[in-house]
């Protein structure tokens, strides 16, 4: 399906630069733009490109000045990135959606299923689950009793829903998905430990993407939710009890241990772990490889395996890469302080 520089425009409400009747049918990195590509440009580590790349159409924000002729039309918008997006979603959608269930997947009579769902070889959906209408369930997933799971979902191969958990609308789960598995929960005895049993569940709400292999325990009592327009990246682990605050994100490798508190639009980078039974505000920024330990206000943003506000990180960093040349500048002055005792002594 082709679109014209024109139609874009149209959509985005955006600026042409150029030719507004060059058509697209597909999209790419700036610096692999071919004819009839779209693509962006937001970073400025990466101007250089646009000025040598054979897409035909390059989306760029409206305070975009060329130093040089660019061969691209271009479309000046608000925001390259969240337009690129935009479209982006709008072409997925015209791709068409998958309906039908296959014979071979295994559904409990009691289950309720909606109109014009997918259902995809080998997937099992099992008692009492409630499956909304557009929703669509690849193969080899297992769906357990009672499980609730609203309209326009999209549940990949391999995902496994225990029982009694709930999703919302709208929610992605990437292949090996594992929601409401038992939290890891265990008494200490002299003779070794003893299982708590885990008869909570797990809410996820609306709009909410969950990467591959990323795990959400059911609570021990109560639930574990993930609020609505939550983005978790793969390998991730939600403890039992968490509760992670709405349009949060969470980058690959991070881990909460059980009831955790993360507050709303929260940003969390690679590799953070976070203590147990913690609260962390609203607004708040783990950089790569945090350790949280204690509970964190608003508005914070702490880096580091000991973690400490950015500013005073920064600072830290610089000064490891001196300390070297700090070491033997403090044995030198070791050495003469030595010699200056030693003549005084004389």
């Amino acid at each position: 399906m082709e679109f014209s520089a024109q139609q874009i425009a149209a959509f985005v409400q955006g600026e042409i630069v150029g030719d507004a009747q060059v058509t697209v049918n597909t999209f790419a990195k700036i610096e692999e733009g071919k004819p009839g590509s779209i693509t962006f440009l937001a970073n400025p580590k990466y101007t250089h490109f646009i000025y040598d790349t054979e897409a035909s159409i390059v989306l760029v924000n409206r305070d975009f000045v060329a130093e040089k002729p660019i061969k691209a039309t271009l479309i000046k918008v608000d925001n390259a990135y969240e337009t690129l997006a935009k479209l982006m979603a709008l072409y997925e959608k015209s791709m068409g959606h998958r309906t039908g269930i296959s014979s071979m997947a295994v559904i409990a009579d009691s289950a309720k299923i909606g109109s014009d769902v997918f259902i995809g070889a080998y997937a099992v959906i099992d008692e009492g689950a409630w499956i909304g209408s557009n929703t669509q369930i690849y193969p080899h997933t297992y769906i357990g009793k009672n499980v609730h799971i609203g309209e326009d979902s999209l549940l990949y191969s391999g995902v496994n829903v225990y029982h009694d958990c709930k999703i919302g609308n709208r929610v992605t789960l990437h292949s090996g998905v594992v929601i409401g598995a038992d939290g890891f929960g265990f008494a200490p005895t002299p003779t070794g430990y003893n299982k708590i049993p885990q008869i909570g569940n797990v809410i996820i709400e609306d709009d909410v993407e969950i990467g591959a292999n990323t795990c959400v325990d059911r609570a021990t009592m109560g639930s574990t939710i993930v609020h609505k327009g939550v983005k978790l990246d793969n390998l991730i682990q939600i403890a039992h009890n968490d509760e992670i605050g709405a349009n949060t994100v969470i980058a690959a490798q991070s881990g909460l241990a059980g009831s955790a508190k993360m507050g709303e639009w929260c940003v969390i980078a690679g590799q953070v772990g976070i203590s147990g039974h913690l609260t962390i505000g609203n607004h708040v920024t783990l950089g790569p490889q945090s350790g949280i330990i204690s509970s964190i206000p608003d508005g914070k943003t702490m880096i580091g395996s000991l973690p400490m506000e950015d500013k005073g990180w920064f600072k830290v960093q610089a000064i490891m890469r001196r300390l070297p040349d700090m070491y033997r500048e403090l044995n030198a002055l070791r050495k003469e302080l030595n010699e200056l005792k030693k003549d005084k002594t004389e």
